[in-house]
């Protein structure tokens, strides 16, 4: 893909700093924000990079802005003291000092959520896009959060841009008091407005059952996969779950492999 760096209009020194040295990481040309449009009749661009006023690094593709955003996880932290009704933090059964594995970053809100629940834990987040991993990964360090909660729980997530195949061969038994695993689903939902921006730069490759059993054997206590039920994952990797349990109103399962 053709892609740039630039920023907002009429830019600080130090946003035009930032946006060079990035571009310089990543081989590609620093545009001003004063010479896009000028750039783009002579470049075909599948999206550009930019550095935003706010302190955030966002991807423009035509009318879609993907960015980092810690919504979602704050939207379920509410309903989970409301009525103590997520499914996924059920499962974990945290109690606080737990080393999780999340093998299938995205946008972070999960995996936000979960470091809520260990104050004296940490979530090892893994993200196999590069572009995805450069927007989440700022995004965690510099989005200026409201809610305490969100700012000490972001604290808690190490985030790698590698692939989950390869790092979970290379993990000991056990290394992880929990891993998940949240691929990308089957038949998308396309009115996830937040999702949508993201897909462009998702890495699509399907989980096997080889990939599954890498993963529980790095699992110390549980292994949790996330489906949907309309989706065939679950029936494609045959695995024998302890717990199979959702909602039917979201249409979302989680999958639940205990080892002890």
């Amino acid at each position: 893909m053709n892609y740039i760096v630039t920023t907002s209009y009429k830019p600080s020194r130090e946003e035009v700093t930032k946006a060079r040295d990035l571009a310089e990481e990543m081989g590609v040309k620093y545009v001003s924000r004063s010479r896009l449009k000028e750039y783009e009749k002579e470049k075909v661009l599948d999206f550009y990079y930019v550095f935003d006023k706010n302190g955030q690094l966002v991807i423009r593709s035509g009318e879609e802005v993907f960015f980092f955003h810690p919504g979602m996880s704050k939207v379920r932290l509410k309903n989970i003291k409301l009525q103590d009704s997520d499914y996924l933090i059920k499962s974990m059964e945290l109690a606080g000092t737990e080393l999780v594995l999340d093998t299938t970053f995205g946008l972070g809100n999960e995996a936000l959520l979960i470091a809520n629940f260990l104050p004296d834990g940490k979530v090892v987040g893994l993200e196999a896009s590069e572009h995805i991993f450069r927007v989440v990964s700022h995004g965690l360090k510099n989005y200026p959060y409201e809610d305490d909660w969100t700012r000490e729980a972001a604290g808690r997530i190490e985030l790698y841009n590698r692939d989950l195949r390869e790092f979970v061969r290379s993990c000991g038994e056990g290394s992880y008091d929990i891993v998940y695993c949240d691929p990308m689903f089957d038949r998308p939902q396309y009115s996830s407005h937040s999702i949508n921006p993201l897909r462009p730069f998702a890495v699509y490759d399907r989980i096997n059952r080889d990939d599954v059993d890498w993963m529980i054997r790095a699992a110390r206590r549980k292994f949790i996969l996330k489906s949907r039920t309309r989706d065939t994952l679950f029936q494609e990797l045959g695995i024998e779950f302890d717990r199979l349990w959702g909602s039917k109103k979201s249409g979302v399962l989680y999958g639940v492999v205990d080892k002890r």
